[in-house]
């Protein structure tokens, strides 16, 4: 393989270290002045995509060049220039502040694919904010590219990967032709931390500003969320002092029997 055009899909979130709290509107989830990074899945997809170029060097079989691509608003940025220091080479940013729902984020990184011609598309799995699961299905029926799901293993050959992918009954092996769409599961690898100079080096790394509307896409929202709401707080446990006690507090106070 000679020269690879890897397309890495990232999304910026809530921290996963951050306890989540509902607004007090009760429609979503607060997010003002609240920690975010970069999501997990599009980590490791980053990481993928950095260890698949490191590996053609060593191998001196061929290049790749990364590029990384986020839809989102201004602060999206920030997590474009975290893939960058972790060894992307440029970046898009498709600029949006209205919300992205995974059919509209699957139609504009169709655009930015179309634009690139990449051999391969990596993203994450799922968000952590909605756990949607459908951006990259949904990006490989647009294309009409296949697809390799919850991947845990990547192995290049010749204009083709085979992936070991997680699935309920264990683990699958797919052989698929480039390009393809690559969805990463949390046992693929562990993501490096960048290091301070190449978090300055990141600082002159081209970032490509792109207007969503530009795109020519429809990306109204085809869902709305009525209500959000957080989980009943959970009561405190209680001695009983027979298997008597026991069996009355499950029958009539738990009703599960």
């Amino acid at each position: 393989m000679s020269n690879l055009r890897i397309l890495v899909a990232t999304k910026r979130v809530v921290d996963y270290a951050v306890k989540i709290r509902v607004n007090a509107a009760g429609s979503a989830v607060e997010t003002a002045n609240v920690k975010h990074s970069m999501n997990p899945f599009d980590e490791i997809g980053t990481e993928q995509a950095i260890q698949i170029k490191e590996a053609l060097a060593k191998a001196k079989t061929g290049t790749a060049e990364v590029i990384v691509v986020s839809c989102g608003p201004a602060k999206s940025q920030e997590t474009l220039r975290t893939a960058l220091a972790m060894g992307a080479d440029r970046a898009i940013h498709v600029e949006s502040d209205v919300e992205l729902q995974p059919l509209a984020v699957a139609k504009l990184l169709k655009a930015v694919v179309e634009k690139e011609k990449p051999d391969m598309v990596i993203l994450g799995k799922q968000a952590i904010d909605d756990d949607s699961n459908q951006t990259g299905q949904m990006l490989a029926g647009l294309l009409s590219w296949p697809q390799a799901t919850f991947a845990s293993k990547v192995e290049l050959g010749d204009k083709s990967m085979t992936v070991t992918r997680e699935v309920d009954g264990g683990v699958e092996t797919i052989k698929t032709p480039l390009p393809a769409i690559l969805t990463t599961d949390l046992r693929l690898n562990v993501p490096r931390y960048a290091s301070l100079p190449n978090i300055m080096k990141a600082k002159k790394k081209p970032l490509e500003k792109i207007v969503a509307s530009s795109l020519g896409v429809d990306i109204k929202p085809r869902l709305e969320t009525l209500k959000i709401a957080e989980p009943a707080k959970r009561q405190g446990g209680k001695l009983v002092e027979s298997v008597d006690d026991l069996v009355d507090k499950l029958k009539n106070e738990a009703k599960v029997l």
